[in-house]
């Protein structure tokens, strides 16, 4: 990802979109400040490309937590449903080019290095379900262990009867109601 900048115009509207979002969600961050996390966004111009990536595809990209080793605020898609800009995809680029037939566009990783974000781990989805109710129709893919993925696996999480699943699929695979949630660390 190079030299990907935001117009002036379409910066400030993104950045009144998020605050306005982080304030709706106090609950989401309730030691972070929106000034501190402002002028990280400001310094940094590739990650509100970013940020305005995750809202495109309508992930609703929101702060839910701060690194205090790395001085990093944690930015989670936090829309209720997996992002409708990006369901229907497969795991990655391998299980894509191992469909021989009715491909999907892409793969969730692929998507993801474009966006400039990362999948969330599981440990990150189950931290996002603390936070509130999300995919209660849909589901996620989410990090999946080389272990798992050498022998053709993928993981994807949901939440269902107030618990939430992980299970595993063919990474091949692709449906309409699962997409990804991505983390973005500013």
């Amino acid at each position: 990802m190079t030299n990907k900048e935001l117009p002036l115009e379409q910066r400030e509207e993104l950045l009144k979109i998020l605050e306005t979002r982080f304030e709706k969600n106090r609950a989401y961050h309730r030691e972070i400040e929106w000034a501190n996390v402002q002028e990280k966004l400001e310094g940094n111009p590739e990650k509100l490309w970013s940020l305005n990536e995750m809202e495109r595809t309508d992930g609703e990209p929101d702060v839910v937590g701060y690194d205090k080793e790395t001085n990093e605020y944690l930015f989670f898609d936090c829309s209720k449903e997996s992002p409708k800009g990006r369901r229907s995809v497969c795991y990655d680029r391998e299980a894509l080019e191992s469909r021989k037939k009715h491909k999907p566009e892409t793969s969730a990783e692929d998507m993801a290095c474009e966006m400039g974000i990362e999948l969330l781990t599981e440990e990150e989805y189950r931290h996002l379900q603390t936070l509130g109710s999300f995919d209660l129709k849909t589901s996620s893919w989410v990090k999946t262990p080389n272990a798992i993925r050498e022998l053709g696996g993928a993981l994807f999480c949901d939440r269902r009867y107030e618990t939430v699943f992980v299970y595993h699929n063919g990474a091949e695979s692709y449906y309409a109601s699962r997409g990804f949630r991505g983390l973005l660390k500013v």
